[in-house]
């Protein structure tokens, strides 16, 4: 949204005369706590849903009466993005801000335009586990109707099980039917006589892909001929896969539609599976593995394929990178969390596409008790192979499996020496890759003892760094006492008389921890500094542009 376009969008607001459902303005002259804006958040985002709103609004520098009077609040660009990123860390489904627009108003007012998306159909919003809502103007909780009337939106709609008009047994590929009738007597063996004697309309029928006789969008989805996905239009069924290279340029691609009981495979058979080698501890003999696990990858694009928002009109897209393959679908993530997921370890009560996901459990293509993404944690995890890393954002999902090894020993000795649950073990690894996770976490794994580090910049603590066997990675990521540090700076004017700013920051940059940036590195040496000057150990000859540290005369100190 241009400034013009945002500050008419504000007009056309305050031009209601006052605050509705999906419209809330504060005065928030100089500040205003992240814990109310995130309840404001939870509360507009579930109103705007339940009256077919694309946005609510949140606006700051507004008194009670409408008058504008301006804001204060984060005038620092950093800051303000920030609010996105904090926001979302309490937020269900991870749900953000859209945008944020500062608005220089003609009266010479700073006012603050918080663009708040809608909750996903089916799915309400919470601001630290508890959903808000509004009663009129104001705040209050979300009663259970509301609740329900969110969640029934995605049970109640199912486009999945639409029927395809004008379609027939004929617009079915007749080696898709067959290789569903092999997978559906593996799924029901006690069924693999009688299953003989049925005729391809009576199978269809059993196998939950068509309606009293008639073709489903499911059916053409898994079963159809490649023309027949006209039927879908305009909606889209295709599976995109990229092959691309370390730099990120796109090497090939494909494109797979109807039948995907079939071409699910052609697509799985691009990837470049090769075997990878590694050297496990204490042997002189490598072993070799696939560098990723066909149950894994499979379960991996039936989850896209039974989850997908078809009628976003988007592609699933299969990215290979030479180290990782990133599959991503359309639609928001209903489970909420990858660690409600694993917590639960059931089937879901709700599905996007329950016709399609029934038919698919039917045909053997999807874990019949809800246990998949879970079973692909376990897997990766026995395999001492990174777990998978899921990106869930507003209306897409992406899950990224790596095809090689970071440590050996690490996930190795979380899971057995010290008997850690998978939820811990999945922090860790989200750690161990540079990822944030949520405060609460972070209190979890300090209680247990497990990390060390100041949020966001955490490190194994140093009893895992022993059974993992990274002691080295730990006293890089930890750092050095400060007196070991002002023990080098003396050593070094000791040697040459006196040192810069420069030579302070060659000296002691790269022996800092790794888990700081360059900019936090650099504020630690002025700090190491600072204090040396005014412990009375150095003293700043030069100027302040251009500081020179000499000892201090008569300093004889071994620190």
């Amino acid at each position: 949204m241009k400034p013009e376009e945002a500050l008419s969008k504000l007009d056309e607001l305050l031009r209601i005369g006052r605050e509705t459902e999906v419209v809330e303005w504060k005065e928030a002259k100089y500040g205003y706590g992240s814990d109310d804006l995130g309840k404001y958040f939870s509360a507009l985002s579930n109103e705007a849903n339940l009256r077919g709103k694309q946005f609510a609004w949140f606006i700051m520098g507004i008194a009670d009466d409408g008058t504008i009077v301006g804001t204060n609040y984060r005038p620092d660009d950093k800051k303000r993005d920030s609010i996105k990123h904090e926001n979302a860390e309490h937020v269900s489904s991870s749900l953000t801000f859209r945008e944020i627009h500062e608005i220089a108003h003609p009266n010479g007012s700073r006012v603050l335009l918080f663009q708040i998306p809608a909750a996903p159909r089916g799915i309400p919003i919470s601001w630290k586990e508890h959903y808000y809502g509004r009663d009129g103007s104001s705040l209050t909780g979300l009663n259970l109707e509301k609740i329900e009337a969110i969640r029934n939106q995605s049970v109640n709609e199912d486009w999945s099980i639409g029927i395809c008009e004008n379609a027939n047994i004929e617009d079915l590929d007749p080696e898709a039917i067959r290789k569903a009738r092999e997978q559906f007597v593996q799924k029901n063996e006690r069924l693999a006589q009688e299953s003989n004697q049925w005729d391809d309309a009576t199978f269809l029928n059993k196998a939950k892909l068509i309606r009293q006789g008639k073709i489903t969008r499911a059916a053409i989805i898994l079963l159809g001929r490649p023309e027949s996905e006209s039927f879908l239009t305009p909606a889209v069924a295709k599976i995109t896969w990229i092959l691309k290279d370390e730099k990120g340029q796109e090497l090939d691609y494909a494109h797979f539609g109807p039948p995907w009981i079939l071409n699910g495979d052609e697509a799985y058979r691009r990837i470049r599976n090769l075997r990878y080698r590694h050297m496990p501890d204490g042997s002189l003999f490598p072993i070799e593995v696939d560098k990723y696990d066909s149950w894994v990858l499979r379960e991996a694009l039936h989850n896209c394929m039974a989850h997908q928002d078809y009628t976003k009109g988007e592609s699933i897209t299969l990215v290979e990178f030479p180290d990782k393959l990133l599959l991503e679908n359309a639609g928001f993530f209903i489970p909420q969390s990858i660690e409600a997921v694993i917590e639960r370890d059931a089937p879901e009560s709700r599905y996007r596409n329950r016709f399609l996901y029934d038919a698919m459990v039917n045909l053997n293509m999807i874990d019949t008790i809800g246990s998949g993404i879970k079973k692909m944690f376990q897997i990766q995890m026995d395999r001492y192979f990174p777990l998978p890393d899921y990106d869930i954002r507003p209306n897409r999902v992406g899950v990224t499996i790596m095809g090689h090894i970071l440590d050996p020993h690490y996930v190795q000795h979380l899971a057995s020496e010290l008997g850690l649950p998978l939820h811990d073990v999945m922090l860790l690894d989200k750690i161990q890759k540079g990822k944030p996770i949520k405060q609460k976490d972070v209190r979890r794994l300090r209680a247990r003892n497990l990390v060390e580090g100041r949020s966001p910049r955490l490190h194994i603590s140093s009893s895992i760094a022993a059974l993992s066997k990274q002691q080295a990675v730990y006293l890089q990521n930890r750092g050095l006492d400060n007196q070991h540090y002002v023990q080098l700076v003396i050593e070094h004017i000791r040697k040459f008389e006196r040192t810069t700013r420069r030579q302070a920051d060659e000296l002691l940059i790269t022996k800092l921890p790794n888990v700081l940036d360059d900019k936090q590195k650099k504020d630690k040496v002025h700090n190491i500094l600072s204090s040396m000057v005014r412990d009375g150990l150095i003293k700043n000859v030069g100027t302040r542009p251009k500081p020179n540290y000499i000892i201090v005369e008569n300093n004889d100190s071994d620190v």
